[in-house]
């Protein structure tokens, strides 16, 4: 029996710290045969010029125009059977690709197998970002088994099923992920193993990453609003308590100023904080130790805030605004939306052949 060819798409935009290590992971996969796809969403570094150095197809969008289409014009070029969906700053374990298509094949209900990043960073650039990929971890691996929303960073789907549930919303920037995955349950299970592996390089500065969770976290509203239940996953009732309850002792710091005794509501809050997630906290001692875990709890605490603060800011301006109320309800039809493909990419680059 032949194996069905996989094609390994890549959305890439100004990832030249980490494009190089992501395609060549591609490229050392144990599985064949198998296709790698990069596609530039018009980045203004070097990062398309270090992936037309590898032995792989290049495309590059016409303008950038968000992870959505980037991956949807990757998808219209593939010839693969099989779609394995990789962001440009994963690098894939070598038997990724072979342990998700094996996953496919013996369980024809999935729509889509999902991996989890490693608890170790692709690079390692700061304390910060070696706190964020052990919370990362730990979230996923307490979602292994079906979920509602896609993983779409490290993600196989065959095609047949791509074609049924549709592209990716090109009309959405971020939480592309979670909408298609609201899709796709309808109709497929979405499982998440731990066979499936890459390491991550994720952010590694504090700010940059507590905006990025606020805006994600912000966006989701009108789509926890709609579906009015938690997601299959890491979206559980005890975690998000442990967000509101961060939230709530920095809101309460101030009744310190009204006598010393107050300052015990603020504590019993980061007490609850810490306690809607214990799972987590034990992994983290017991892998790198009590002194780690201090760092680790002050930056998962931030985390925390920003998540529920950016939940409070969706909250309000989901009453406020009825625009962002239909965020997720703007018509929109797969079927009549123009994917861009080969023939709209300003530049492709073939294996062997230059752009």
């Amino acid at each position: 029996m032949s194996r069905p060819l996989v094609s390994v798409v890549i959305p890439n935009y100004n990832y030249r710290d980490s494009i190089g290590l992501c395609v060549d992971a591609a490229l050392r996969q144990t599985y064949e045969p198998l296709e790698v796809i990069v596609v530039d969403d018009h980045s203004t570094d070097d990062s398309l010029e270090i992936a037309r150095r590898r032995d792989v197809t290049v495309l590059q969008t016409p303008r950038n125009s968000g992870v959505a289409v980037a991956r949807n014009t990757g998808a219209a070029a593939a010839r693969g059977e099989v779609l394995f969906f990789v962001d440009s700053d994963v690098a894939l374990r070598p038997d990724a690709v072979e342990k998700a298509v094996e996953e496919l094949l013996a369980h024809p209900e999935y729509g889509a197998v999902c991996g989890i990043y490693e608890d170790q960073p692709l690079i390692r650039d700061s304390v910060v970002e070696e706190c964020r990929v052990l919370q990362a971890y730990c979230w996923r691996m307490e979602s292994l088994g079906t979920v509602s929303f896609l993983f779409s960073s490290l993600t196989a789907i065959p095609r047949s099923v791509f074609q049924r549930v549709g592209p990716f919303n090109p009309r959405l920037r971020q939480t592309e992920e979670v909408e298609y995955g609201e899709r796709m349950s309808e109709h497929y299970q979405i499982r998440v193993t731990p066979h499936v592996l890459g390491r991550h390089d994720d952010d590694h500065r504090l700010l940059p990453l507590l905006r990025k969770l606020f805006r994600r976290a912000r966006l989701r509203v009108p789509l926890f609003a709609r579906r009015r239940r938690f997601a299959k996953g890491f979206e559980t009732a005890s975690r998000s308590l442990a967000a509101v309850a961060a939230l709530g002792a920095v809101v309460t710091l101030p009744l310190v100023l009204a006598g010393p005794v107050w300052l015990l509501v603020p504590v019993a809050l980061a007490g609850l904080s810490v306690a809607g997630d214990p799972s987590m906290y034990r992994y983290v001692l017991k892998r790198r130790g009590p002194r780690f875990l201090v760092v680790f709890t002050a930056v998962a605490f931030a985390t925390n805030v920003a998540i529920s603060t950016g939940i409070a800011a969706g909250a309000l301006q989901w009453l406020v605004s009825a625009r962002f109320r239909r965020l997720y309800d703007t018509p929109w039809s797969p079927e009549r939306e123009r994917t861009p493909g080969a023939d709209d990419a300003l530049s492709e680059q073939r294996p062997g052949t230059t752009a």
